[in-house]
């Protein structure tokens, strides 16, 4: 039958009262128009809203408020979540319990989950507070984590993951000088090892207006980081967006940016921090705003509503296609409207945020809108690879406790048709189980008219009858 033949997905389902509760999807079931010649496409999703509410919570241990921060490199996803695993060990009085950290692992192509790591530190469980706050890469392949750590800790340890066994390795003690508050995320550019650049490290301070960074040069000694502000690890900043904030909020966070030359690539001169109640502002390395959506216009936000970023999610990343210069950035966090939504924007002429245009705003629906306890942080991957012959961009994003997905964009990426779900018992597509569904299925076997008809064939044997009324029936009185 003509609708029948339409690409559709059926989809097993849990009910409460007749409607569905989760889809149990693992792909974002939307398309994604083509925009000036590049094109868009999900490889995989795992978010509440399209796998289950509750499904995911239950099925994936990443997914838990400890597991904060995630990052892809190398073709592999990894998910940094502290005190997950109760590890019991003998101690001087008797046996000791510690809540160790977990890197969970998935193939960034296919969304299948993969052998975690149990982090471990000097052959030890690696059980501290929040230890596995931040997780990322720098940009010679090493993946590292640091910790949350508190307005008393004056350091801030930074280790590298051997991302076969877990284990840590001390980078350094980062010391936060002579103002200690507290950070939650970690950002750095360059080598951690020094071995084939420099390396650079910024942690913006909670509650604060103060921003730690550090510095060491290649071939630098590790046990002596200077500090990134002209000598010292802190800077107070005056600059924000909105204007009428004067520090920033609870668990801000940064992201470097690529210098454009080999001289100025790992310096860390330009970078944007995100604070929670400021959207993403970049920075220059004395503390002055270079740009950011403050630059928009009234004319260009009356234009797309969905260009400006609420406050209170914070994440930001860059990546070129050609002469295409892109930000990818959550635009709110579980809230509705935009719940856990992300856009991806080409900046406009001279990489700047006025004249940008928005592509696309992904997932369409939305991700999940369930409350994270305000952890705020929305980490987004930029990579590349080739697709039809052309390069073009991957990009992993992942909200805790919601979900996380891989898109591929570029000029030679195939896009995905949209896939009309089919809700069992929702005869005419409304989202819903109701008594219009079985007159939908009436009217059909009366008149033949398909007009109010997008899945008739609840049976699954491929025709439309009586029984289909029957199947209809059942659910709404709750008939197994």
């Amino acid at each position: 039958m003509k609708k029948l033949l339409l690409v559709s997905i059926l989809v097993a389902i849990a009910f409460t009262s007749a409607s569905a509760a989760g889809l149990l999807l693992k792909k974002d079931p939307n398309g994604y128009e083509t925009v000036n010649g590049i094109s868009m496409r999900n490889l995989w999703l795992l978010d509440r809203f399209h796998y289950g509410t509750n499904e995911l919570q239950n099925d994936f241990a990443w997914c838990n408020v400890k597991a904060r921060t995630a990052v892809m490199q190398d073709g592999v996803v990894y998910i940094a979540r502290s005190e997950a695993k109760q590890i019991i060990t003998p101690g001087a009085d008797g046996n000791d319990t510690i809540m160790s950290a977990v890197i969970y692992r998935f193939d960034a192509m296919t969304g299948e989950e993969m052998t975690p790591l149990d982090v471990t530190l000097n052959g030890e469980p690696y059980g501290v507070f929040l230890g596995a706050n931040s997780i990322g890469k720098d940009n010679f392949g090493h993946v590292w984590v640091a910790p949350y750590t508190s307005e008393k800790t004056a350091d801030l340890p930074l280790y590298q993951v051997n991302i076969e066994t877990g284990e840590l390795t001390l980078v350094a003690n980062l010391n936060k000088g002579d103002v200690i508050a507290r950070t939650d995320y970690v950002d750095l550019v360059g080598d951690i090892t020094l071995e084939q650049a420099e390396c650079n490290v910024l942690s913006p301070g909670s509650g604060v207006p103060t921003v730690y960074g550090w510095h060491n040069e290649q071939g630098g000694d590790a046990d002596t980081w200077e500090g990134f502000f002209s000598g010292d690890p802190y800077m107070d900043f005056v600059e924000m967006f909105p204007e009428s904030q004067t520090q920033w909020g609870t668990a801000p966070a940064a992201r470097f940016v690529l210098g454009e030359d080999e001289d100025t690539r790992y310096s860390g001169e330009t970078f944007y921090i995100d604070g929670f109640n400021t959207v993403p502002v970049l920075y220059a390395s004395d503390g002055t705003i270079i740009d950011g959506f403050g630059s928009l216009s009234q004319e260009e936000m009356a234009a797309d509503s969905l260009l400006m970023p609420k406050t209170g999610c914070n994440g930001i990343a860059e990546f070129a296609l050609g002469d295409h210069n892109f930000i990818v950035y959550p635009i709110g966090q579980y809230d509705a409207p935009n719940s856990c939504q992300v856009n991806i924007c080409e900046l406009g002429e001279g990489m700047a945020f006025s004249g940008m245009q928005r592509y696309w705003t992904f997932p369409a629906d939305g991700q999940g809108q369930t409350s994270d306890s305000g952890l705020r942080i929305h980490p987004i991957t930029a990579d590349y690879t080739t697709e039809g012959g052309k390069e073009a961009a991957i990009i992993f994003e992942y909200k805790c406790y919601n979900g996380m997905g891989v898109y591929i964009v570029g000029e030679g990426v195939v896009p995905d048709e949209p896939m009309v779900i089919s809700i069992p018992g929702d005869v005419n597509g409304d989202g819903n189980v109701t008594a219009a569904d079985v007159t939908a299925l009436y009217d059909f076997l009366l008149t033949n008219d398909e007009t109010n008809i997008v899945n008739g064939d609840q049976n699954g044997d491929g025709n439309i009858t009586s029984a289909d009324v029957t199947a209809v029936y059942d659910i709404l009185l709750g008939v197994n």
